[in-house]
C-alpha cells in the first residue's frame, strides 16, 4: 500500500480527482485509505474535501425540500428507467490498478471522460445560466411556483442546439439540475394535471429526450 500511496502522490491532481467519490462513500477500501492518508498530510487538500463534503450536503439538503411525487408520476418514472436497455457491463478497475498503466492511456481516458460529462452536465446546465427573454406578459406565469415543471433526462447523444431548440418549442427552460442527469424544466405557465400528462407523452417521444416526467411541487420552507 505504501507503493501504491507513492504512485498516487506522484500523479499530480490524482488524489484531489478522488475526492468527490470519497465523499460520496464510492472508493474501495484501498484508494479510500489512500485519500484518507493524504488528507492527514495535506492541509490545503483537506480544506478542499471539506468543501466538496459541504457542497455535497447542500445538495442532499435540497433534494430533501423537494415535495414527494404523486403515485402516478413514481410509477412512470421508475416504468420509463426500467424500459431503457442495460448498459454492457464492464470489469470495474481500481485506481491502484490504473495507476500501473500507461501514463498517456491515464490521461486519455481522463480527458474523455470530462469531455463526456461536460456534454451531458456542464454544456446542458449553461443553458440554464444562460439569459432568456421573458416578454411581460410572460413574467406573472413564470413564478415558480406557479408554473409548471418537468423532470427530464435529454439522450447522450443530444446536442446542445437540439436541446436548445426542444426548450423553445416548449416554451420551456431549465431551472436545476443536473442530478443523476435529470434536469428540472419550467414552462411558461401553469397547467392542470391532464394537460401536463399530454405534454410529458408528447415530450418523452422526442429523440432527444430519455425521460420526461411530471416534477413534484416544491414545498415553500416553513417559518
Amino acid at each position: 500500500m505504501v507503493a501504491t500511496n507513492k504512485k498516487i502522490q506522484h500523479q499530480p491532481g490524482a488524489i484531489a480527482d478522488l475526492l468527490p467519490w470519497h465523499a460520496a462513500g464510492t472508493l474501495d477500501a484501498s484508494d479510500a485509505r489512500a485519500v484518507e492518508a493524504a488528507l492527514a498530510s495535506d492541509p490545503e487538500l483537506a480544506k478542499q474535501f471539506a468543501a466538496i463534503r459541504d457542497e455535497s450536503a447542500a445538495i442532499i439538503h435540497l433534494d430533501e425540500s423537494l415535495g414527494a411525487p404523486s403515485r402516478r408520476a413514481m410509477d412512470k418514472l421508475f416504468a420509463a428507467i426500467d424500459a431503457e436497455p442495460s448498459p454492457q457491463a464492464a470489469p470495474r478497475a481500481t485506481w491502484s490498478e490504473l495507476l500501473t498503466r500507461s501514463p498517456r492511456l491515464i490521461a486519455g481516458a481522463a480527458l474523455a471522460a470530462a469531455l463526456a460529462l461536460l456534454v451531458q452536465a456542464g454544456i446542458i446546465g449553461a443553458l440554464a445560466l444562460r439569459p432568456q427573454p421573458v416578454r411581460a406578459d410572460q413574467a406573472a406565469a413564470l413564478d415558480r411556483d406557479a408554473a409548471a415543471q418537468a423532470l427530464v433526462r435529454f439522450t447522450p447523444a443530444a446536442r446542445v442546439d437540439e436541446i436548445g431548440a426542444l426548450l423553445e418549442s416548449y416554451r420551456a427552460r431549465i431551472v436545476d439540475g443536473s442530478r443523476g442527469g435529470v434536469f428540472r424544466l419550467q414552462f411558461d405557465r401553469a397547467m392542470p394535471p391532464s394537460e401536463l400528462d399530454d405534454l410529458m407523452t408528447r415530450m418523452q417521444a422526442e429523440p432527444t429526450v430519455s425521460l420526461a416526467v411530471a416534477a413534484p411541487e416544491i414545498r415553500s420552507p416553513t417559518r
